[in-house]
């Protein structure tokens, strides 16, 4: 049994039970709020805006829910109209069915949706499954493919504020096509929204020029720390709450230092750990894809993917080495 045609053209199967469940729920539902998780990327965001756009194509009641301490976003992401968004929980929450985008653990989320009506759109592997209808399709590139597969089989033309911001998820999330998840699918969609008016060049500008110094300047003091453990499978460094004092940099700009680690040589792991004012976040990459981050991260009460993971902890920084060590070990061959 195949699924509807996605908005390319291509009929493949995504999740086809819970796909057609997830379309009735859009089709008859009538008020929404679509939520994603804290801190949200680029992947959260675009799923957030396009899915925005289609239910109100759609003549639904919509808001989009992100929570004050997600602002200020990235600034790369800060070119994003969120049109009809809320930040705190509306008077009509609990008649609205809640849309969940890219959100693998409710716990990620900054609302409380408890007794609500809830349908989760995601692609992480590890998702929990909290929804009402979970609507997970784990092999999908990023929550975004999956909101472009919804728009196509709903029969809602693409505008362009839809296709890039489905673009914006889609880069993102396969790390410019580079990651494992990046399948024929992906470019697919990629090609697909290019012909309803992406431009390419302009969407890179956004995203990875236009640098503010104090990034730099961030990134600087991240390498100048880089340590190497166990004859270079973990490339690991950190940043502190000084570092973003005297540099003047936002606690988003350490997004992509990981990047510089995992292209070390001999890398299995590569790990940043920023401090916060109340405890510390690692985010996690896995090189080659013989360790997998998610299970290392939800030993610590977090999750992602198998090679791109995260929590947040309470443990020292030398407390995080030794963890990291200890758990890399244990799934890499003596």
């Amino acid at each position: 049994m195949s699924a509807e045609s996605s908005p390319g053209g291509l009929a493949f199967r995504l999740g086809v039970t819970t796909r057609e469940q997830v379309l009735d729920e859009i089709r008859t539902g009538e008020r929404f709020l679509l939520v994603t998780h804290e801190n949200p990327d680029g992947d959260a965001l675009g799923s957030l805006v396009a899915a925005h756009a289609v239910l109100k194509a759609l003549g639904k009641d919509v808001l989009m829910f992100l929570a004050e301490r997600d602002f200020p976003l990235p600034h790369e992401y800060r070119f994003f109209r969120f049109e009809d968004l809320v930040t705190a929980a509306p008077p009509d929450l609990a008649e609205r069915t809640v849309v969940f985008l890219d959100c693998g653990n409710v716990d990620r989320s900054t609302i409380d949706a408890s007794g609500t009506h809830v349908l989760n759109i995601d692609h992480h592997h590890d998702n929990t499954r909290f929804g009402t209808v979970n609507h997970v399709v784990d092999d999908a590139s990023c929550t975004a493919e999956i909101v472009w597969d919804l728009i196509g089989a709903l029969g809602v033309p693409v505008t362009r504020e839809m296709a890039e911001a489905l673009y914006v998820g889609l880069v993102t999330d396969t790390g410019r096509f580079m990651y494992e998840s990046t399948g024929r699918r992906a470019h697919l969609m990629a090609a697909d929204l290019i012909e309803q008016g992406v431009d390419v060049e302009d969407i890179y500008r956004r995203l990875y020029e236009g640098t503010p110094l104090a990034k730099l300047e961030l990134l600087g003091r991240a390498l100048g720390r880089v340590s190497r453990y166990d004859d270079g499978a973990i490339t690991f460094t950190f940043v502190t709450l000084q570092d973003f004092e005297e540099t003047g940099a936002e606690e988003s700009y350490t997004e992509g230092i990981v990047d510089h680690l995992r292209a070390v040589e001999g890398t299995k792991v590569a790990a940043v750990v920023r401090e916060r004012p109340h405890g510390r976040k690692a985010s996690l990459r896995s090189v080659d894809g013989s360790v997998d981050v998610s299970a290392i991260a939800r030993e610590q009460g977090g999750g992602g993917h198998r090679r791109a993971a995260g929590f947040s902890t309470d443990l020292e920084i030398e407390e995080i080495v030794t963890f990291l060590r200890e758990a890399v070990a244990r799934q890499l061959p003596s």
